[in-house]
């Protein structure tokens, strides 16, 4: 405590004293990127989370008390318990005949001279958590997804700021198979005729990908106009809005969205719009050829893994160099030839 106010004080001091020499443009400078990191740390704040519930038995007190508490039984009173076959036997006809109820999975062991009574059954499939058939029969929104993955694509819009203020809106979609993002535009003003010049210039990619879409994903903001969903629709692709204020619904753009943040825009300040389509277009083609993905297994969504090195000999010449893109922020690594 004694050495804190002294270093305290000089260090003010030197603020101050450097403080004058400084110009005009400087301290604009040191101002922008102050507000920029502002802006990243306001963005990453989570909410508080209440504070656990206090125990209901003090832990000082539970051994004291442990001694004189009745040992509990080892088996249930009443009838003795369903033998494992018969509970194996009962769980396989819920899982093979999903459309099948209760009183239809009791009915199938007594057919095989199996006696057991329908309270087993439901007690047997309800401790598994196995639901009746009409609730087990019908897909869930995971199930579809994962389904019908090849023909999904998501759109969104997400925005960024200059140095000046202004606000830039970015729009792009990604397919949801092989993770391939696609930076359609950037400005400043986005008008109905932007956005649909946009969606044709989508449609066009994808005739020229060969890609299969059928669903669009998106959320229901008002810049995506009736004319946007119009040549999506005319080209057989359905038009799937999420839920109002349900981001997780468009789980998969939401999280490349806070990817780009976090590995591009947040790390360095954007000059106009100029600037700002440079850097989307260097980091598209880095996300797109070189950056790893879980789901793709560590392969790029337009480059596959290459064949591993396996003979120890191989090793021994392994050469790999870094290149930097967008002044050293974003590195790609690759083995030479």
């Amino acid at each position: 405590m004694l050495l804190r106010l002294p270093h305290l004080a000089l260090t003010n001091l030197f603020a101050v004293v450097r403080l004058p020499p400084m110009s005009d443009t400087n301290k604009d400078i040191e101002i922008l990127a102050l507000r920029h990191q502002l802006v990243v740390l306001q963005r990453q704040i989570d909410k508080p989370t209440p504070p656990a519930q206090a125990a209901t038995t003090p832990p000082g007190r539970l051994p004291r008390h442990r001694p004189t508490l009745a040992p509990r039984p080892t088996t249930p009173p009443g009838r003795p318990p369903t033998h494992r076959r018969i509970q194996t036997l009962v769980q396989r006809l819920a899982r093979e005949s999903p459309s099948r109820g209760y009183r239809r999975i009791h009915s199938e062991p007594a057919m095989s001279a199996i006696k057991v009574a329908p309270s087993t059954v439901w007690e047997i499939l309800h401790r598994k958590g196995i639901q009746p058939a009409p609730q087990r029969d019908r897909q869930t929104r995971s199930t579809i997804l994962h389904s019908q993955t090849q023909a999904i694509l998501a759109a969104d819009f997400f925005e960024t700021h200059t140095l000046t203020g202004v606000r830039l809106y970015i729009f792009a979609v990604i397919e949801h198979a092989t993770r391939r993002v696609r930076v359609l535009g950037a400005t400043a003003h986005p008008t109905t005729a932007w956005t649909t010049q946009l969606a044709r210039n989508l449609v066009m990619d994808l005739h020229d990908a060969g890609a299969t879409t059928k669903y669009l994903a998106r959320d229901r903001d008002s810049r995506y106009a009736t004319a946007f969903d119009t040549v999506f629709e005319n080209e057989g692709i359905a038009i799937v809005k999420t839920g109002i204020r349900v981001p997780r619904m468009n789980a998969i753009m939401e999280r490349r969205v806070r990817s780009r943040r976090a590995e591009r825009l947040d790390r360095t300040l954007i000059v106009n719009l100029t600037h700002l389509r440079h850097a989307l277009r260097e980091y598209e083609s880095f996300y797109n050829e070189h950056r790893s993905h879980r789901t793709l297994r560590a392969a790029a969504p337009l480059r596959p893994l290459p064949q591993p090195i396996i003979a120890p000999k191989q090793l021994n010449g392994l050469d790999v160099r870094r290149r930097d893109r967008l002044g050293g922020i974003l590195h790609e690594y690759q083995r030479a030839a």
